[in-house]
This record gives structure tokens, sequence and C-alpha cells, in this order.
């Protein structure tokens, strides 16, 4: 298993925050203690929290182990924004920290749990055991996508599961209609790849680097159309590169063309539509949808190339309302 066991994604997130957190005042954060003594950090509920700050809170995910910035990028006329990001230890970063695995709830509280606080919990514990890493920590930072604060009874619950004190419990709180949420949201592309190719039964320790670009999505205010425009900027032009190690081309070559979200049944039409077609339940969607819209893969053991699907800009004009004047 090529995983580095002495990393701490947790030691290296808390670093990014102690940062984040000097820098306040210039990116638009704000954070407080919560009764039980959990700092909350807001980026974006009702703080103004800019790309800056998403990139922060990406970083954090990722356990500090990948670097994440913000370009321009034309796509057939249009020029965009986009998340690139890149990693030499995909597997702790993306799938033990970043991968958002932990069902948070509580006090008719809901949101998805990210980052470094979930190597500490084992959330989920198949997939740890999987990967085989293990951290330590005594302190600990979770990236909650979320529109309000968690209530004292979750962040409880949080320390309790990663078996350290309230006190030393820092809770990201990101919407998903902010810059911070949007860029954040962008920057799990190398993640939506692996995990798809985990899906199709892709065994992970093979994973050596990961690339990725993404664009950003323009804000709505409505929450779940701004869902639907992030979702769309990874299955429809978020592209994905990784390093593998694989003794069969044949067998890699037939893997990765079920990889991209163009498999999917649902392939085609804007996340929005996809969601309220299936009832506004996640379960009814097609998860082959949940996929990056290419992937691109060098294979070492051969020197072999391999890529399937490609960026569909035509169903961003159609979601994010692009228009070319």
């Amino acid at each position: 298993m090529l995983v580095p066991t002495n990393v701490s994604v947790n030691k290296r997130s808390l670093k990014i925050l102690d940062k984040m957190l000097s820098e306040a005042d210039v990116l638009g954060i704000k954070y407080f203690k919560s009764k039980i003594g959990a700092t909350i950090v807001d980026c974006g509920v009702e703080a103004k929290a800019g790309y800056a700050a998403g990139l922060y809170v990406a970083e954090i995910c990722l356990g500090g182990l990948a670097s994440v910035s913000i370009r321009l990028r034309e796509y057939d006329g249009v020029t965009l924004p986009v998340v690139e990001e890149f990693t030499d230890h995909p597997v702790i970063a993306c799938m033990a920290s970043q991968y958002a695995g932990w069902s948070i709830r509580g006090d008719g509280f809901s949101a998805l749990g990210s980052g470094p606080a979930r190597a500490l919990a084992k959330k989920p514990k198949k997939l740890f055991e999987e990967i085989g890493y293990e951290d330590q920590s005594d302190e600990t930072v979770i990236v909650l996508e979320a529109s309000r604060f968690p209530p004292e009874s979750v962040l409880k619950d949080i320390a309790d599961k990663c078996g350290v004190s309230p006190q030393n419990l820092y809770v990201i709180v990101v919407p998903t209609s902010s810059p911070a949420g949007a860029v954040q949201i962008s920057a799990r592309i190398v993640e939506t790849g692996i995990h798809r190719l985990h899906v199709l039964g892709f065994k992970l320790d093979r994973i050596l680097q990961g690339l990725g670009v993404c664009p950003i999505a323009p804000l709505h205010p409505d929450s779940t159309i701004m869902m639907g425009r992030t979702n769309d900027a990874l299955i429809y032009a978020g592209e994905v590169t990784l390093t593998v190690r694989h003794e069969d081309d044949k067998k890699l070559e037939k893997l990765i063309n079920e990889a991209p979200s163009c498999r999917s049944s649902s392939y085609g039409k804007p996340f929005y539509e996809i969601f309220k077609e299936a009832g506004f339940d996640f379960y009814k969607v097609d998860p082959r949808i949940f996929a990056p819209s290419s992937l691109t893969i060098f294979n070492v053991m051969s020197g072999k190339i391999h890529r399937a699907g490609r960026v569909n800009i035509d169903v961003l004009r159609s979601s994010w309302g692009l228009a070319i004047t």
C-alpha cells in the first residue's frame, strides 16, 4: 500500500487553518467560539468569504497534501475561472480527507462532513480499512457544506467521534451558494475521478499522482439551482489526469472507458433538471452521472496513455445561462 502513514492530514491542515485565521480580515471570513468551546469558521454564512477563502478551504479539505490555484481558461469562446489542483498523495488527500463521506445529522441540522476529521473518526470505516491509513491528533478540523451553523449537540457529537475535546475542534461552515463554496466544490474534481474509478473496482493503491481542472460555477441565490450548477461544472467540464500502476492496459482501457459522466443515461441535461426529474431524490439519480467529463490515465508500467470523455460546454451554456455577444 503506497500510503505514507507518518503523514498527518490533521496536523498539516491545522497549519493552513492557522494561517487562514490570521488573515481573516483580508479573506473576509469570521470565526467565533461556540458555547461548548468549538471554533466555528464562517466562510459564507454571514461572512463575505471570497475565492481566496475557498482556496484555503480546499487545501484544508485535502489534508494539506495538494496545491490548489485559480486561473482563467477559454472554452469555445467563453472565458471562465477554473480551479487547478495537483497532489502526489491522491489517495490520502482525496479519499482519506476530502471525500464527503461523513453524514452529519442532529437537531434538525444536516450536512456532509469533509476534511481531516474523517481520518480520526474513520468515516466511513470500510474505506479507511481499505486505504490502510490512520491519523492521530489532539486537534481536528472538519468542513461542513451548509447554509447555517451546526447546533451545540452536533458539535459535541463530532468531537466525541473524533476523540478530541470540543475546545480542540474547528468547524468550517461553507454554503454552496457562496464564492468560497463554489471554489472548494470545483476543487473536488480529482476526488470525483478517483471515487468513480473506485466504484468501478479500481484499486486505490495503484493511483500515484492526481491532477484536475474544473470551472468555478457562477453563483445563484437558490441553493438547489446552485447545487446543480456546481455539479455541472464537475460533470460537463471537470478534467482529471491520474498517474497509475497497472499491469494490463486492455483491462485499464476498458475500465477508463466506463468512467466519464457521458456513460450515464442522464448525460446531456443540466443536473438541476436531472435532479428535478428524480423528485429531488439523490438515490433516484443514475450514479454514473457523478463523474468527471474526461479522464486521462498515464500508466507508468507500460508508458501508455488512456483517455475517455470530453468537455461539454453546451450544457454549461444552458445551465449557467452563458451567452456570447
